[in-house]
Order: structure tokens, then C-alpha cells, then sequence
């Protein structure tokens, strides 16, 4: 192989590693977009209440409690939305470090590297496309049942039904309509379509306290006795398990961070909505089933209609028509979320390079990332119209999830990166262990010299020195993170494979925790930064670390189908990063030895391998601005012998 080929391949080879790690630097004026900051903390909180309470409230309260929890679901959803708020934490944090649009791609992207970076959006991008796709057919079924079902029958007399087993029974034509309407909505601007969503979202929280009061007003204690079943029919198992699935319910608060380059004081903005649209669908969600719950037995529930049905078991049917006009109004808001979220992630995507460069467009007039927001809406509308979506919401919780645990990750590792500046002066300095000598002379230092102390280890851990003692700041902490994420997947899957009774399987539990603990105490040693934020998680690294772990056990119970089809999208996903991401970042090095090779004269007009020792090296002595990789093709080829 000739010289010149081989200097080219070990250097785009070498570097692929640099490239998938290269983090994001963040630009010196953040509030600084394209986009318009319009949205107040109300707006965007009552985005995240609308995109989260939806086809949730109205649908899944009816299977779960009749199915897998009875009563218990009200434990289900605190347990849920605890779990939820775990995340929401550290989204918000995250929030006011970067009021950027693309929520945990754009966050993963700093801390962690541009390959997970890409890996996280690619799956955003699914879950909000699923996701619009899943609430407008259920949005279209709803419709369809207060009508007796004349829609889908009509369709079916006149298209025949889908006998495909991933395709839906028959197309729903309803449910693509609505998908390509909410998309034209959203197409007027950020501040009218937030203005109409806050507008159906007031109404969904009002026929919600409507139920809640009337349930109560009509309850039978009795219900909750064991004459009735008991408040625990299946047992805190089912508790549980309904707590996997009410997590679902709570989907949606990532969208309070993906308004943040629309937001008009962010730093403030974000963590408030999001605290706040966590605390009212939690008590909203917990009420609501109370009060179902409280009016009629668990097993005379409807899992298709739960309110509806239970008001009409009790003689009071005029309710059922204000919850048609709030199931319809939040599943319009759930939608509406999704739709808001797409675009916005694959628009922070493109503007970074890794995705096809017209994706990151604004609209001068309506301040939009518009040909995003008709392609998401097309697709969302055809997945809607010919999938069953059954089988592909679990398939959308699995990149939501992943999501979430990597946003964790990412607050523990940001909190100790020294990047994020942490100061303090050089005589405060002279109290850790490697200055206790020379204290004396440190006295006389000036005030204005500042050393960072973040990610270095803290004086009462200084007997961890001999072991972490000489490493980089905070690379001793994104190890620990990495071991700790890796048990965590460990002990989920031996807690789901084991069989009880077993003692190896509780030895190894009891090894694994004791790592994983380790882990958190290796963490807790070292330096925080905290300085800057207006809002930060509490009792890091505590938090996020239980967020990771719950965040991967309902990973763990996911179907295997599911796992099969998520590596089938990342697929797909790694021949875009590969072929076209990885070459267009923003944040590759435009000056690199391969780009210099590729674009000089020489290799333009000589035969690919024929390139000569003489034109590589003319052809980089020019470059006056030379790099340490042309550095070492320089030492390579031109060192006498």
C-alpha cells in the first residue's frame, strides 16, 4: 500500500475515538438564538402539565387499576412520580446550565461526549415522533367511541382491515388528519400555539378537579375494604408493577427543558416549571384515582372508558360529557407537546452538524425550525395512520429512558468537571494535605491568585490520595459514574433473572451494592461545583445515582422485542452519524491532517495512492497554522534516518 494511503488511513482511524468523545463547547452568550424568547414561566409550565397529562389520565388509569393494581395504584402513581421527579431534577439543573433547545442531546453533548450525544437525540427523535403518532390515535379512538365506533367501521367497509401483524387493524385516517392539523397550528409561532395549549390545558386541569370533587362527593369507603377486594388485591407485586407502567404517564416534563432556548429568563424559568408541572400532575393523577377508585369497585371498572363508565354505574351521566371535553383537550395537549419537542431536538441536532444541515433552518418570519416541524409532523401522521401502536409505545419508552439515565449521569459528572469554574484562594488552599507544608510560606500569597479545587479529592478523604490522588480533575468521578451505571445494569438483571432462595444470587446482590456504593463514596471525596447555578439538584450525587437506577430497572422490564427493535433504530442511526455526522460536526477540527491531505492541490489532481513523500510534505509546510496530528505526520515521514 503506498506511503500516502497509509498516513491517511491511521490518521482518520486514530482520531474516530477523539471524535466520538469531542464534548461541545458552549458559546459565550447562551441566551443568543435564532429562535424567539417569548415563553414565560407560566407558558412553559403548563406545557409540561399539558404534555404530561393526556392519554395517561383517561386511558391508562382503567387497565392499570383494573388489571395490575386495584386501589394500590395510588401508591403506584406517588411511587411513579417520584421516580419521574428523580429525572425532572436533574433536567431542570441542566436547564439552567444550558438554556438551549435539544434538552438531553444538548446536555449529554457537554458532559459526556458527541457519540452518546447523537445516540440520545436519535432516540428522542423517536420518542416524540411515537409519541405524537400513539396520543393522535388514541386522540382518534376516543373521538371514534363517542360516536359508536361509526368511524372505524366505516373505514374498514370501505379499505378493508390490515391483517400485518405490526400494522393496525385499519388505516386511521382521523388520527393522520389530526396529526398534520396540530402540525399547521404549531407552524403560526411558538407564542400563539403555547397561548391555544394553555388554554385546552386550563380546561383539562378543570374537569379534572370536576371529577375529583364529584368522586368524592358520591365515594364508598366500602370500596377499599376487603368485603371489596381490599386496597391491595395484587399485592404490593402490583404495586410495583403498576408503578412501571404509571412511569409512562409522567413522559412529557422534557419538554419544559426543550423550550429553554425559547424561554425568556431560563435560569428561573425552567427548574419552577418544572417542579411545578411535576407537583400538579402527581396530585392530579393520585386525586383522579382516588376518587375512581372510591366510586366503584376496581374489578367493575371499564379499562377502555374508566371515568366515563364509573359515573354512569353511579347514576351521575351528565359528567361523562365534561370528560369527554377533557380527555380530548389533554390528549390535543400531549400531542401538541410532542410535536413542540421534535422539531426543536432535530433542529439542535443539525445546527451542530450532526444532522443534514437544512434541518437547522429558522423561519426569519415565524422564528421556527419549519421544514423540521412539517417533516416530523408527515412522518408522525403517516405512522399514525398504518402502525399499531400498541406494540410500538413500549418501543418509545426504552429511548426515553435511556434518556433520562444519561441526564443523570451528566449532572454527577458536570458537578465535578472543573470546566465549570469552582475557585477558591491559594491561602484557603494551604489547608489540603499537599500544602499542610508549606503553609508558612503561603501567607504571604496574594489574594488575587486562584487555584480550582473541583474534582480534586477533599481533606478528609485524603487517605484515598494514594490511589486517586494524582488524576486528572474529575476523570476519577466520570469513572466512578461509568463503574457504578455498569453494577447498576448488573444488579437489575440478576434481581429480574434470579430465582429466590438462591445464596449466590444474594451474595452477588450484596457484592454488587457494596461496588456500587464504593462508587458514591469515591464520588462524595472529591470537590463540588455548585457556584453559578440558580438552581441545582439536592444531596448530588445521592439523587441522580437513585435516578440511574430506577431509570434502569424499568429499562430491565422492557418486552425483548422491544431491545430488538431499539438496535435495529440505532442501526440505522449509526450509519447516519458515521456516513455523515461524525464528518460535519461543528466541533471537529476543520484544520485536520485528513481535510489538509484531501483538499490540497496535489491530491486534487493526482491519483488517490500515488501522492509522493515531496507533496505531502509541501503540501503541509504550507499550512502555517499546523495542528499536533500534522505534527506527527511530519515526525513520521520526514525524520532523517
Amino acid at each position: 500500500m503506498p506511503s500516502s494511503r497509509k498516513i491517511i488511513l491511521k490518521h482518520v482511524m486514530s482520531g474516530i475515538c477523539t471524535k466520538m468523545n469531542r464534548t461541545k463547547q458552549l458559546p459565550s452568550d447562551l441566551m443568543e438564538t435564532p429562535l424567539n424568547r417569548c415563553l414565560n414561566t407560566f407558558d412553559i409550565t403548563l406545557l409540561g402539565v399539558g404534555h404530561m397529562v393526556g392519554a395517561g389520565i383517561y386511558v391508562l388509569t382503567g387497565t392499570v387499576t383494573k388489571e395490575i393494581a386495584g386501589p394500590g395504584i395510588i401508591l403506584s402513581f406517588l411511587l411513579a412520580g417520584l421516580a419521574s421527579l428523580l429525572s425532572a431534577l436533574c433536567y431542570a439543573e441542566f436547564g439552567t446550565r444550558v438554556p438551549k433547545a435539544g434538552s438531553a442531546y444538548v446536555y449529554t453533548y457537554i458532559s459526556i461526549g458527541e457519540f452518546w450525544a447523537f445516540v440520545i437525540g436519535w432516540n428522542i427523535i423517536l420518542e416524540h415522533m411515537i409519541g405524537a403518532a400513539s396520543v393522535a390515535r388514541a386522540w382518534s379512538g376516543y373521538v371514534d367511541s363517542l360516536f359508536g365506533n361509526i368511524i372505524s367501521n366505516t373505514t374498514i367497509s370501505v379499505t378493508g382491515q390490515m391483517h400485518e401483524e405490526l400494522l393496525s387493524k385499519y388505516p386511521d385516517f382521523l388520527a393522520f388528519t389530526v396529526c398534520l392539523v396540530y402540525s399547521l397550528l404549531l407552524a403560526v409561532g411558538v407564542k400563539g400555539s403555547t397561548i391555544v395549549n394553555s388554554l385546552f390545558t386550563l380546561v383539562n386541569l378543570m374537569v379534572m378537579a370536576l371529577v375529583i370533587v364529584v368522586g368524592f362527593i358520591y365515594a364508598d369507603e366500602s370500596n377499599w375494604t376487603e368485603q371489596k377486594g381490599g386496597f391491595f388485591p395484587f399485592g404490593m407485586g402490583g404495586v410495583m408493577a403498576g408503578a412501571a407502567t404509571c412511569f409512562y404517564a409522567f413522559v412529557g416534563f422534557d419538554s419544559i427543558a426543550t423550550s429553554g432556548e425559547e424561554a425568556k429568563t431560563p435560569s428561573f424559568s425552567i427548574p419552577i416549571a418544572t417542579v411545578l408541572s411535576m407537583g400538579i400532575v402527581t396530585l392530579g393523577y393520585v386525586l383522579v384515582v382516588s376518587a375512581l377508585t372510591l366510586l366503584v369497585p376496581y374489578y367493575d371498572i371499564d379499562p377502555n372508558a374508566a371515568l366515563p363508565s364509573a359515573f354512569n354505574k353511579v347514576g351521575i351521566t351528565w359528567v361523562q360529557y365534561a370528560v369527554s371535553i377533557g380527555a380530548i383537550c389533554g390528549m390535543t395537549t400531549t400531542l401538541f407537546g410532542s410535536l413542540f419537542s421534535l422539531p426543536r431536538c432535530m433542529y439542535a441536532m443539525a445546527t451542530d452538524g450532526l444532522l443534514f444541515s437544512f434541518l437547522g433552518n429558522v423561519n426569519t418570519k415565524t422564528q421556527i425550525p419549519l421544514t423540521n416541524l412539517v417533516i416530523s409532523g408527515l412522518f408522525s401522521a403517516i405512522i399514525a395512520l398504518v402502525f399499531d401502536l400498541e406494540k410500538l409505545v413500549e418501543f418509545m419508552s426504552i429511548g426515553t429512558l435511556l434518556a433520562y439515565t444519561i441526564v443523570s449521569a451528566s449532572v454527577i459528572i458536570l458537578r465535578y468537571r472543573p470546566s465549570f469554574e469552582t475557585t477558591v484562594t491559594k491561602p484557603q488552599l494551604a489547608l489540603t494535605p499537599t500544602s499542610e507544608s508549606s503553609s508558612s510560606t503561603s501567607d504571604t500569597t496574594p489574594v488575587s491568585e486562584i487555584i480550582n479545587l473541583t474534582g480534586t479529592l477533599r481533606l478528609q478523604y485524603s487517605w484515598l490520595g494514594p490511589v486517586f490522588g494524582n488524576r486528572e480533575p474529575g476523570s476519577v468521578v466520570t469513572g466512578s459514574v461509568f463503574v457504578y451505571t455498569i453494577f447498576s445494569c448488573a444488579l437489575c438483571i440478576l434481581l429480574q433473572v434470579t430465582i429466590n432462595g438462591l445464596w449466590w444470587t444474594i451474595v452477588l446482590a450484596c457484592f454488587f451494592l457494596i461496588i456500587m456504593g464504593g462508587c458514591l463514596l469515591v464520588i462524595v471525596a472529591h470537590h463540588q461545583n455548585t457556584t453559578g447555578l440558580r438552581f441545582k439538584v439536592p444531596l448530588v450525587p445521592l439523587i441522580p445515582a437513585i435516578s440511574i437506577l430506577c431509570n434502569i430497572e424499568f429499562m430491565i422490564h422492557l418486552n425483548y422485542l422491544t431491545w430488538l427493535r431499539f438496535f435495529v433504530w440505532m442501526i440505522l442511526g449509526m450509519l447516519v452519524y458515521f456516513l455523515y455526522g461524525i464528518h460535519h460536526s461543528k466541533e471537529g477540527d476543520s484544520n485536520s491532517s485528513y481535510s489538509i491531505l484531501m483538499t490540497s492541490s496535489e491530491a486534487i489532481k493526482e491519483k488517490w495512492g500515488s501522492t509522493t513523500r515531496i507533496n505531502i510534505k509541501g503540501a503541509l509546510t504550507r499550512r502555517k497554522t499546523s495542528t499536533s496530528d500534522r505534527a506527527a505526520i511530519i515526525d513520521e515521514e520526514d525524520t532523517p534516518e
